[in-house]
């Protein structure tokens, strides 16, 4: 569930009780600032120590006085009270600022497999993800990856080439999918790689032919038993974080669910949980999902049977477009939930730990901008500013088509 010990409760954890050590510019004189000590100078720096549970609402206050950030040190407390110079983080606008570890990304297994030399998979299974009465066809594919060297994380893609040429007689080129199992795959053996694949049907603009999406209808159709093309793996975009105590913010439309069904696994499945001593997961959480009817859900008990058995640590939000309204009485759309719990939601995000993550159809990006946009903005924060810091400290992560 949401904590609000992260920002203006009370600390009760270990990182609730660090101190950070902010170097402020510009403090105007007045009232308040004549309280503190040392006094404001009309020149150089004022250095005022910070315990982490209150760092959002000092930055407020600074941002109200007229000071500027110019760094956020943490207080090493094998040091006597000295901040490390080694993680100081620059502060340009003045705005609210946090401050993470970037990814280690040293280790990333990156293209084993190139178009040119693929590695020949073999399909396990196929199975369909819409339900009676849903819309769409998306299906679930397992491929065989034995024989081979291929390895990925969660947050990658696999590349696949379809089989055939194309109208000009060469071979189809990749087409990307975001991988929907962890590194161990669903077997748990690591030999497999999941994929989450929708068919991709439109009419001609033209002729109004019904024409299928090349590479989808390959993999939506293929059977069981079947050869496959596998490129990749790349991405070093969506990787999850090694802080087995993040606060992992997932928003995701239709097969946009592909990666965050792979971190879910990771964190909560119990054979993952076996097979992975080096990280167990005791942070937060919490899927924004957008879809269209209840039926297409993907991997609806998946995630419900997770939520159930961990729920101080996941939170679960549906938006059903066709089913729900929002509070206009219009269709429930993913930027409407985001509106919805938008202070819970900004709240979260000055957490130095909280990474937050958007996979789906590329027009849900402006209406989450939006509605965090309004938020920001009663914080007196510029969300551009804001969502760009984070993007910054590897905290902001967008695979969106």
């Amino acid at each position: 569930m949401y904590n609000p010990s992260v920002s203006g409760g009370v600390a009760t954890s270990v990182a609730g009780s660090r101190l950070f050590v902010y170097e402020v510019e510009g403090l105007r004189q007045n009232p308040e600032t004549d309280k503190m000590d040392p006094p404001i100078r009309q020149s150089g720096s004022v250095f005022i120590t910070v315990p982490y549970s209150r760092m959002n609402q000092e930055m407020q206050r600074i941002t109200r006085m007229g000071g500027k950030i110019v760094s956020i040190l943490p207080v090493d407390g094998d040091s006597h009270g000295q901040a490390s110079p080694a993680t100081t983080a620059t502060q340009d606008t003045g705005k609210a600022m946090t401050q993470a570890k970037p990814q280690d990304k040293k280790a990333v297994p990156v293209n084993i497999y190139r178009p040119k030399d693929p590695f020949i998979g073999k399909v396990i299974s196929n199975e369909p993800l819409v339900g009676e009465g849903g819309i769409g066809v998306v299906q679930h594919i397992v491929i065989d990856l034995s024989g081979g060297d291929f390895e990925y994380l969660e947050g990658q893609s696999a590349g696949i080439i379809p089989a055939g040429t194309d109208e000009a007689g060469k071979p189809h080129k990749l087409r990307l999918y975001s991988i929907a199992s962890t590194r161990h795959g669903d077997k748990m053996d690591d030999k497999t790689v999941s994929l989450c694949v929708r068919e991709l049907v439109y009419q001609h603009p033209e002729t109004g032919e019904t024409v299928y999406g090349t590479c989808s209808s390959y993999l939506c159709n293929i059977e069981p038993g079947a050869d496959v093309k596998v490129t990749g793996p790349v991405g070093k975009e969506m990787l999850l974080p090694d802080d087995e105590e993040a606060t992992v913010i997932m928003l995701a439309t239709g097969t946009g669910i592909a990666p965050f069904r792979a971190f879910l696994w990771r964190m909560f499945k119990d054979e993952e949980r076996q097979a992975n001593p080096d990280y167990d997961f005791k942070g937060h959480a919490w899927l924004i999902f957008g879809i269209p009817k209840t039926p297409n859900i993907l991997y609806k008990e998946e995630l419900e049977a997770m939520q159930a058995k961990y729920p101080d640590n996941f939170t679960l939000t549906y938006a059903i477009s066709r089913e729900q309204q929002n509070a206009e009485g219009g269709r429930m759309y993913i930027q409407h939930r985001v509106a919805e719990n938008a202070a819970k939601l900004w709240e979260l995000m000055q957490k130095p730990n909280t990474h937050t993550y958007m996979c789906g159809l590329k027009g849900m990006e402006d209406g989450i901008d939006e509605a965090l946009s309004a938020e920001a903005a009663k914080h007196g924060v510029d969300w551009t500013d804001f969502r760009k810091q984070m993007k910054k400290e590897h905290r902001w992560h967008v695979e969106t088509y």
